[in-house]
C-alpha cells in the first residue's frame, strides 16, 4: 500500500489504535482468509493488498487463513497456488498460517455454549419449510422449534455430530430476532449436517459451521484487530458482532467493509471461472486470458504493475467498474521503463538487398532502451538477407502507404541503412516470397550522410543468417462484451479473437536464451513475456502481455 495514501479504513484503524481507541496500545493485526476452492484472481488482489497493506502501514502483522469450513470443492492444489500467488505479489505471513478447520473443535464447543445460554437451538425445519417460514419485510420469520428445551437441543446437537441423522434433518440456529429487518439476524443457521470428506479432516466431522458463525470466532481466537472484507458482508456485520459478543472468545475484532473490484470485459465469479476451465474454453486456471494471478503472471504482468493498479484505484465503499485498459496502462507504464528493446518479426517475409555483398556480414550497435542511456547497446548482425514484417511491403500500395513498394520512398532499417524497394519475387500463386531492395552505403546507422529527408517509415528487421524461430501468442480480452456478467449466458460474450498463435516468427539471436519471467518490448509490436510453461530453449514461446497502445474494440 502506498505509504502516502489515505482512505477511510486507515482513518478507522488510526482512530482505533490511538488514545482512547478500542485497540489502544495493541498491534494492528489483520487476516487474509481465501477459500481454497479456486485460484486467486485480480479481485482477490484488492482484498489481499488491503489486508496486508493496512497492517504494514501501521507496523502490524497479517495472518493467512484458509477458509476451509465448506469442504465441497476444496483442494490442496488451491492452497499451494494461493501461497505462491501471495508470495509472488511480495507479501508474507511469517509463521501465521492457519486453516479454518483448525478451529472445528473449539467452534463446536462455543456452539454448545450458546445452547447452554439459551441463545441457540436445534431446528428441524426442512429446506422448503425454512423458505416458507422465512417471512418478509412485514412478516416475522417463525420456527416451531425455537423454544426447544436446552437439554434437548444439546442432546440433538451431540447426536448430529455422531452421525445419527441424515443431511437436512436438523440445523443449529442462533436465537436472535425473528422479526429483524436484517434477514441475516432472523435466527440464522450456525451448523448443518454434511456427509462429505474434508480435504484435511477426512470423515471426522459430519457437522460443519456456517461461514457467518465460524469466521468471527476464527478472527477472535487469532487476536485479529480488524477484519477487513468486501461490501457484501456489510449486512452481515451485526451477526459478526453478535457472535463475538455472545461466545467466550479472548478478543473482539472490528469488521470494516470496502467495495469489491469490478473490471470490464472480465468475470470474477469463481463459479464462472471454474466453468471456463472445466469446459475447456481456456487452457487452465493459468491461461493468460484469465483474470487469475497465475494467468496474469504467465501473460507477463508484474507484481509491481498489479499493486500499482490496486493502489491507484483506491479504497472506497462505492461500487464501480474499472476499465481493463487501466490495468494494461499500469503494466505498459512499468515495462516502458524496464523492458529491453528487441526486434522480432511476427509475420516474416524475406528482404533481399540486391546490391549488398552476398558474403558480407557487419554488426550494428542498437540501443537496448531508448529511454535509458544506462541500458547501453547490443550488437545486431546485418547481411544481404533479412526478415521483415509482411505488412511492411505492398506490391500495389494504398493511398498514404509509407513503407516498401516498388519505386516507393526510401525507408529506414532500424539502426542500419536506408533502403529503396525495387520489386519482389512471387510463387506460382502470386504470393510474395521475397521483397527486393537496394541500400544506400552512405547511410550506415540509418541516417543519410547528406541529411536528406526520408519519406518512408522506419522498419524493424532480423538478420536471416542467425535469426531464431519463435512461437508468439497474441492475447486479447477474453470477452467481447464489456459486461459479460450482465448477459443471460456469459459464455455468449466470449471473444473469438482472444488468442492468435503465430508460428515461424523470427527473433534476434540474443533472444535464444530468454527465460521466464523476462519481458521485452518488440519494436513496433508490443510488450512480450517468455511463457513460463511452454517455452523451452528449443522452442521459444512469447506471450503478448500488452500492446503498445490499447487496440481492443468491442464487437457490436
Amino acid at each position: 500500500m502506498d505509504e502516502n495514501a489515505k482512505n477511510f479504513i486507515l482513518d478507522f484503524v488510526a482512530e482505533d489504535i490511538g488514545p482512547g481507541g478500542r485497540f489502544e496500545g495493541r498491534q494492528v493485526h489483520t487476516r487474509f482468509p481465501p477459500e481454497p476452492n479456486g485460484y486467486l484472481h485480480i479481485g482477490h488482489c484488492k482484498a489481499l493488498c488491503i489486508d496486508f497493506g493496512t497492517a504494514e502501514r501501521f507496523g502490524g502483522i497479517t495472518n493467512l487463513r484458509m477458509d476451509d469450513t465448506n469442504p465441497a470443492k476444496e483442494d490442496t492444489e488451491y492452497v499451494d497456488a494461493i501461497k505462491e500467488d501471495i508470495h509472488w505479489l511480495g507479501f508474507d505471513w511469517g509463521d501465521r498460517f492457519f486453516y479454518g478447520s483448525d478451529y472445528f473443535e473449539k467452534t463446536y464447543e462455543l456452539a454448545e455454549g450458546l445452547i447452554k445460554k439459551g441463545l441457540a437451538y436445534v431446528c428441524e425445519l426442512t429446506p422448503e419449510q425454512f423458505r416458507e417460514y422465512r417471512g418478509d419485510v412485514g412478516t416475522p420469520a417463525r420456527s416451531p422449534w425455537r423454544d426447544r428445551p436446552i437439554e434437548e437441543s444439546l442432546d440433538l446437537f451431540h447426536r448430529m455430530r455422531d452421525g445419527e441423522f441424515p443431511e437436512g434433518k436438523y440445523t443449529l440456529r442462533a436465537k436472535i430476532d425473528l422479526a429483524s429487518g436484517n434477514f441475516n439476524m432472523r435466527d440464522p443457521v450456525l451448523y448443518r449436517i454434511r456427509y462429505i470428506e474434508h480435504h484435511r479432516q477426512g470423515t471426522k466431522w459430519c457437522v460443519f459451521p456456517m461461514y457467518d458463525f465460524a469466521h468471527p470466532i476464527q478472527d477472535a481466537l487469532e487476536g485479529i484487530t480488524h477484519s477487513l472484507c468486501s461490501l457484501e458482508y456489510e449486512d452481515h456485520r451485526p451477526l459478526y458482532d453478535w457472535v463475538i459478543n455472545n461466545v467466550d472468545v479472548p478478543s473482539k475484532p472490528r469488521q470494516i467493509e470496502f467495495s469489491r473490484l469490478g473490471i470490464n470485459y472480465t468475470v470474477m465469479s469463481k463459479r464462472k471461472l471454474r466453468k471456463l476451465v472445466e469446459e475447456k474454453y481456456v487452457s487452465g486456471w493459468d491461461d493468460p486470458r484469465m483474470p487469475t494471478l497465475c494467468g496474469l503472471r504467465r501473460r507477463g504482468y508484474t507484481p509491481t504493475s498489479i499493486r500499482t493498479f490496486i493502489n491507484r484505484i483506491g479504497v472506497s465503499k462505492v461500487t464501480s467498474t474499472v476499465e481493463y485498459g487501466f490495468l494494461e496502462h499500469c503494466l505498459r507504464e512499468e515495462l516502458n521503463l524496464s523492458a529491453p528493446r528487441r526486434m522480432a518479426v511476427l509475420r516474416p517475409v524475406k528482404l533481399i538487398i540486391t546490391n549488398y555483398p552476398a558474403d558480407k556480414t557487419e554488426t550494428f550497435q542498437i540501443e537496448n532502451n531508448n529511454l535509458d542511456e544506462a541500458a547501453g547497446t547490443r550488437p545486431v548482425t546485418f547481411s544481404r538477407e533479412l526478415w521483415i514484417e509482411a505488412e511492411d511491403f505492398m506490391a500495389q500500395p494504398v493511398p498514404k502507404y509509407k513503407r516498401l513498394y516498388p519505386d516507393g520512398p526510401e525507408c529506414r532499417l532500424k539502426g542500419a541503412y536506408l533502403i529503396k524497394c525495387t520489386g519482389c519475387e512471387t510463387d506460382e500463386n502470386g504470393n510474395v516470397t521475397a521483397v527486393l531492395a537496394e541500400y544506400d552505403p552512405d547511410s550506415r546507422g540509418g541516417d543519410p550522410a547528406d541529411g536528406r529527408k526520408v519519406k518512408g517509415g522506419t522498419l524493424h528487421w532480423v538478420n536471416a543468417a542467425d535469426a531464431v524461430d519463435a512461437e508468439i501468442r497474441l492475447y486479447d480480452n477474453l470477452f467481447a462484451d464489456p459486461e459479460p456478467d450482465a448477459a443471460e449466458d456469459f459464455l455468449t460474450c466470449l471473444n473469438p479473437d482472444s488468442l492468435e498463435v503465430l508460428t515461424g516468427c523470427k527473433a534476434e539471436k540474443c533472444l535464444a536464451g530468454a527465460k521466464a519471467p523476462e519481458s521485452f518490448q518488440f519494436l513496433r509490436t508490443g510488450y512480450f513475456a517468455v511463457d513460463n510453461k511452454d517455452s523451452t530453449p528449443d522452442h521459444l514461446v512469447f506471450n503478448r502481455a500488452v500492446a503498445l497502445k490499447d487496440t481492443f474494440k468491442p464487437k457490436a
